[in-house]
């Protein structure tokens, strides 16, 4: 595959910039990728392990040149980071993002782009609940969405040198209207990672309780729940900072359902709750044909990076 990219700048060196570090040396997708993170610390184990071409001490020194700068940041960090590589950015650079939220991104970074360059929010649907530099795999991208939101005066040929870099990675690409993509998220990942963590609250609560019986005769049901919850804290706390209305909208609704069921439950109509079953069972048969899991029953026992 040919390069795309003369310079790719990551800026943030968790899972996803490790992962995209990986992805675009294997396929020979950039002549060099730099990065940059905060912290010393990580900056140190990016370079014993060798996750870049080049780890730099600042983020203008990883920007420098680069033709495209990815923002692997917190939600909550991205105004910041862009304010501090703007008067840096090369005349021409492609700006984008891994974000979970779009519209408040947009509304942190577009303030900061300097005349010339392209800003292309996006977000890849994929991850582990692992975090830092060691997380990162190539094939972390293979055959998950990567959606981008667009602006109106995007750059056509931006947008297209893009979209074939996210393909020689694995990724597939889809565009979406960025407030659109934060009621999509809200569904699909937001409001089910609260849940989760709520959910493990409550295991936690009642552990004190009841001693050790929650971990040690834990169902995978559970287990699913505390891997979700097992998620940096810091992105999910800016997440939902940051989506806020979308969030509460779905929540709204999930606890109308919830009423449903409790109402069932107590007057005992096994045939409502079987309907309902059934059809919310239907949506994980679609995921399945989607290729988006597998219906291997491992129970969370097998543990692998395909």
């Amino acid at each position: 595959m040919s390069v795309i990219y003369d310079r790719v700048a990551l800026i943030g060196l968790g899972l996803i910039a490790g992962s995209m570090s990986l992805a675009l040396r294997e396929a020979g997708l950039a002549s060099e990728v730099t990065g940059y993170a905060r912290s010393a610390e990580t900056r140190d184990t990016a370079r014993e392990i060798g996750l870049c071409d080049r780890i730099c001490d600042t983020a203008a020194e990883a920007v420098a040149g680069a033709d495209l700068v990815v923002l692997c940041v917190p939600v909550g960090a991205m105004g910041d980071v862009m304010a501090e590589i703007g008067p840096h950015l090369a005349p021409g650079a492609t700006v984008t993002d891994v974000g979970s939220v779009k519209q408040s991104v947009i509304d942190a970074v577009q303030p900061h782009m300097p005349q010339g360059a392209h800003f292309i929010p996006g977000h890849p649907l994929a991850g582990t609940e692992h975090s830092g530099p060691r997380a990162g795999f190539a094939t972390l991208f293979r055959n998950r969405w990567w959606l981008l939101t667009p602006l109106p005066d995007t750059d056509a040929d931006a947008l297209d040198r893009l979209n074939r870099c996210l393909a020689g990675i694995g990724a597939k690409t889809d565009v979406m209207e960025p407030a659109h993509h934060d009621l999509v998220l809200a569904v699909t990942s937001h409001a089910p990672h609260l849940i989760a963590y709520t959910m493990v609250g409550v295991a936690d609560h009642l552990q004190r309780v009841s001693g050790e019986e929650v971990i040690q005769y834990s169902a995978a049901g559970f287990r699913d729940f505390t891997r979700i919850a097992a998620s940096d804290p810091t992105m999910w706390r800016d997440v939902f900072l940051h989506n806020k209305e979308a969030t509460l909208d779905i929540l709204g609704r999930f606890t109308e359902e919830l009423f449903v069921l409790q109402r069932a439950i107590r007057m005992g109509d096994g045939q409502q709750l079987f309907d309902y079953f059934s059809r919310t069972r239907a949506i994980r048969r679609g995921i399945i044909d989607a290729g988006q899991d597998t219906a291997a029953p491992d129970f969370g026992r097998g543990v692998t990076k395909t």
